[in-house]
């Protein structure tokens, strides 16, 4: 059976200490429960002490970007290598903030997809439109670009993880606006039907999570979605009670569902 996954970004907030402290209380109160996965991506400074506070099979632990060179002049890009080195289990690629604030574009995504899967990382791509992309009426075009360019050459082998986000720009941060539970199925729907072109059946294995904006009042219309795979939670996750809150809450609405 498939696990549900359940993650966050913690971006630039949280320091080595505060990180440590964080995953530990988040492990003791969600770690065991099942048919879930847990992961979650702090920042560079904290990975090698994060990485030894926690059980990686409870808790995956992701980092933010990654270069997408072996090693080199690239001064502030860090490495697959050197994310092997800390306890690396995951690499997000491609979040929109390295794309709309660092100016990433989908060719230097697909670069650094190659290589987390060259390397066994969990690679987790990021997809998303902006509001004037929504308002124009491209969602979809713009999924399927960012999907298409950014997986181009991937080929997934027997021991390959690939997870897809789908974060719509217009729904993150402390200004966003939650995609309603609907247009995010419908967007899941597209994304995968792409990964299914792209893999073959394969592609349907792809777990693809929402993430924007999500927090207690609309976690648990979105888990029951047919194509929603997991959440990906924003600052609703960053105190470990009210993560595992809820968890339990879309966990609870799942299984009155059955």
């Amino acid at each position: 059976m498939k696990k549900i996954l359940f993650g966050s970004n913690l971006k630039m907030y949280k320091t080595t200490s505060e990180t440590v402290a964080y995953l530990q209380k988040l492990q003791e109160l969600s770690g065991d429960i099942p048919g879930i996965q847990l992961f979650i991506i702090p920042s560079f400074p904290t990975l090698h002490s994060a990485s030894e506070a926690i059980d990686h099979e409870k808790i995956r632990l992701g980092a933010q970007n990654m270069g997408w060179e072996e090693e080199g002049q690239f001064t502030g890009e860090v490495s697959a290598r050197m994310l092997e080195e800390e306890g690396t289990d995951l690499v997000m690629i491609g979040h929109s903030e390295r794309r709309h604030v660092f100016g990433e574009t989908d060719y230097e995504e697909n670069k650094k997809v190659l290589k987390a899967l060259e390397h066994g990382f969990i690679t987790l791509l990021c997809i998303g439109e902006t509001a004037q992309q929504k308002e124009f009426g491209i969602s979809r075009e713009v999924l399927r670009e960012q999907l298409k360019i950014g997986l181009h050459g991937a080929e997934l082998k027997e021991d390959s993880e690939l997870w897809v986000a789908y974060e719509p720009v217009w729904s993150i941060g402390v200004n966003g606006t939650p995609a309603s539970a609907d247009y995010a199925e419908a967007m899941h729907q597209e994304i995968k039907a792409c990964l299914k072109e792209l893999f073959g059946e394969r592609g349907l294995e792809i777990p693809v999570l929402y993430g924007g904006s999500v927090n207690p009042g609309n976690a648990s219309e979105l888990i029951v979605q047919p194509s929603i795979d997991g959440l990906f939670t924003g600052r609703a996750a960053w105190q470990a009670d009210k993560f595992n809150a809820l968890i339990h809450q879309a966990l609870d609405t799942l299984e009155a569902q059955k």
